[in-house]
């Protein structure tokens, strides 16, 4: 194994480890790192790897990863990294001849082209005889000048420098090929660009894979993880969404379009996951590969699931209006029902359990408040591994990015477990009346009880479009009727 330098973009930092261990499995690369030298609030690590072709392979359409080198030495003064190298003149010794380029790049502080020259003077021992080519070179060279982020330091010197050669860059200019600000149809939950890139990712989406979005409101995940290669379908209880309007856009479809994903983008579809179409039968094996979703938090769309709050009444939904059946018009919307996240959280997962293959993987958000979570608030199976659990903060409120892989085929006694949950009351004698049930039972769902012994009485994100809402009206940044907060008690979108 041969050390490597990884340069991390400085943006979702709580993800970077997470989305390269997912390229590791999905590329069949060999990666090796001690997990105590990596540090959220720098962008520099050291990984082991058995070969310049997996350092490529690793990072070739990774997303916060900006690039990686050949890790020749690190040390906290030149002359140091310079004794470093001369220890080995093997390594450099290759490169006397060929085009190549230095670069000079400060961390935490920066650099005036005069310093940057002077820095690249310091390694003329190197030999380097070939031409200086600044926009195509055979080979580049990296210095990256580490100060620090502590805003109370004013170091004119760096902590630490690292040099290397580079041996590849990353997929992050595709970013700006799905910004939302060049999409055709957008709607209030489109994800970004960028996270949506991770998910993919996450989800191991490549040529020959199924990916389903069972909340696929305007589509984000679908073309993102076509993008990659897999075959992408969707689905929503509200097909106006996936239509768009009538007038001006023709919904998902102008974005597949607009992409080129013609081939990829299955269909979309218009149903209530509770009562999906989908069949499970022993005899044949489960056939979508991964589930990319983000659930309906009730804050900027309102989560909903068919019924009524008196329950279905026949002579409504199923009456003859001027010779045809109600729920065949073109113009009927079925009667929906508030649909709590934590009960979605539930059926997702029993849907996962059922309809994943073998070795797919579950890739959603989970809201929650930041002062009320803790990890036993996450959802788990007995189908379904915890793979990886990243938060993006916005304030009082953060999202977490939970990728989940099934190891165990589905059996009809197995369900959601959670020191927050117990068995319905069809299987067992404590049924807590005050709370009320939040899944199917028909399902093997859950309700809630409170945590014995815990920090939280129930997860932090029961309830969560009521306190989301409640803590807005409360909030000091309020000042008057109709003002917002700021960015950071933003909600997830």
């Amino acid at each position: 194994m041969r050390p490597y330098l990884v340069h991390f973009a400085q943006f979702h930092a709580d993800f970077r480890l997470a989305e390269i261990e997912a390229l590791a499995r999905l590329e069949g690369v060999t990666l090796q790192y001690d997990p105590a030298q990596y540090r959220s609030d720098n962008p520099f690590m050291v990984v082991y790897l058995e070969s310049n072709a997996a350092a490529a392979q690793l990072v070739h359409r990774a997303i916060l990863v900006k690039e990686i080198c050949e890790h020749w030495g690190s040390a906290e003064t030149y002359e140091a990294l310079f004794a470093q190298l001369k220890t080995n003149p093997e390594r450099w010794e290759p490169y006397h001849t060929c085009s190549f380029r230095f670069e000079v790049k400060g961390f935490g502080g920066t650099l005036s082209l005069a310093e940057q020259i002077a820095i690249i003077e310091r390694f003329s021992f190197l030999g380097f005889d070939g031409p200086i080519d600044l926009k195509n070179p055979k080979e580049q060279f990296f210095v990256y000048e580490d100060y620090g982020i502590d805003p109370t330091e004013t170091n004119t010197t760096p902590h630490v420098i690292h040099f290397g050669r580079l041996v590849a860059r990353s997929n992050r200019n595709i970013v700006q090929k799905f910004n939302l600000k060049k999409r055709k149809y957008l709607g209030n939950t489109s994800m970004d660009a960028e996270l949506s890139l991770v998910m993919a990712n996450q989800a191991l989406a490549r040529p020959g894979t199924v990916i389903y979005d069972p909340f696929v409101g305007t589509g984000s995940f679908l073309l993102t993880c076509a993008h990659f290669g897999a075959l992408t379908m969707g689905s929503d209880i509200d097909g106006r969404q996936i239509r768009g309007s009538r007038t001006k856009t023709a919904g998902i479809t102008d974005n597949v379009k607009q992409y080129g994903l013609d081939a990829r983008v299955l269909d979309t579809l218009v149903f209530d996951i509770c009562r999906n179409p989908w069949r499970h039968t022993p005899s044949r094996q489960p056939w979508f590969d991964a589930i990319v979703t983000d659930p309906p938090y009730g804050v900027r769309a309102g989560a909903k699931r068919l019924g009524r709050k008196t329950g279905l009444n026949p002579d409504i939904s199923f009456r003859v209006i001027d010779g045809q059946l109600n729920h065949q018009r073109d113009d009927y919307y079925p009667p929906t029902i508030p649909y709590e996240m934590s009960e979605v959280l539930v059926d997702l997962l029993e849907f996962a359990a059922r309809h994943l293959a073998k070795g797919g993987r579950l890739v959603y958000w989970l809201p929650t408040v930041v002062d009320e979570y803790t990890v036993e608030d996450v959802p788990l199976h007995p189908c379904l591994a915890l793979v990886a659990n990243s938060e993006q903060p916005f304030g009082s409120w953060s999202r977490r990015l939970i990728t989940m892989e099934k190891v165990r085929d589905w059996e009809p006694t197995l369900s959601c477990h959670s020191p927050h949950f117990v068995p319905p009351p069809s299987q067992t004698a404590e049924s807590p009346a005050s709370l009320p049930a939040l899944a199917d039972t028909a399902t093997g769902g859950a309700i809630y009880k409170p945590a014995s012994g815990g920090k939280n009485a129930l997860p932090g994100h029961f309830n969560f479009r009521e306190k989301y809402f409640y803590a807005r009206s409360h909030s000091p940044y309020v000042h008057a009727a109709g003002s917002t907060p700021p960015q950071r008690d933003s909600p997830p979108s």
